[in-house]
This record gives structure tokens, sequence and C-alpha cells, in this order.
């Protein structure tokens, strides 16, 4: 469905580069919200060992139409070469508060 809204995840390395990112996701109309959780500690595996650092969360509210241009732009925009970028479909939502995003983004 073109009109789905999605809740797209993507950590970023610190709070700076979580508002940059944020700050152009709503200027292209790529997101209608971006919520931004400064201080989460991630585990995770690169390069065949697991890694433990501080990163900042993005959660950003779009529609299912923008997912192509909304991943590219963050791999374009991302200091990390592999950046978490994940869409989970909104199914329960209040009807205002999805029209307002579908009327937020492009």
């Amino acid at each position: 469905m073109n009109d789905e809204i999605l809740l797209v995840f993507v950590t970023a390395p610190n709070l700076a580069e979580g508002r940059d990112l944020a700050k152009k996701l709503l200027e292209q109309k790529l997101a209608a919200c971006v919520n931004l959780i400064p201080q989460v500690e991630s585990f995770y595996w690169w390069e065949g060992k697991i890694e433990n650092n501080g990163e900042t969360l993005l959660m950003i509210k779009t529609m299912k139409k923008e997912w192509e241009k909304l991943e590219s732009f963050v791999r374009k925009n991302h200091s990390y070469s592999v950046p978490e970028i994940i869409g989970i479909p909104i199914s329960e939502r209040s009807k205002p508060y999805a029209q307002w995003i579908k009327d937020s983004v492009s």
C-alpha cells in the first residue's frame, strides 16, 4: 500500500549527526517527524567482533511511498558505511495523526 505509514529506525554515532539527519529529512519532506533519543547503548557484530558504542536513535515517521528516497538519502548522508535503516509499518494509529503524517510528507 502506498498510503502506508512507516516508523523508521536509524542510529547515528552522536547527537550532532542525528540532528543534522533529522533536519535534512524534514527539509526534503521525507519525514513528518523525527524523534531523537540521544543516548542508546548498542552492541553489535562488526568485522568479525562484538562492538559496543553509544549512539543516538532516530525514530522517523514517514510514508511507505518515500521509503526508497529516504533509504537512499540516509545512506548518502550518514557517516556509517552500513547504517541501520529499518522500516516498520504502523498498523494502529489515530486518524488525525495519520492524516497529519500524510499531509506533511511530500
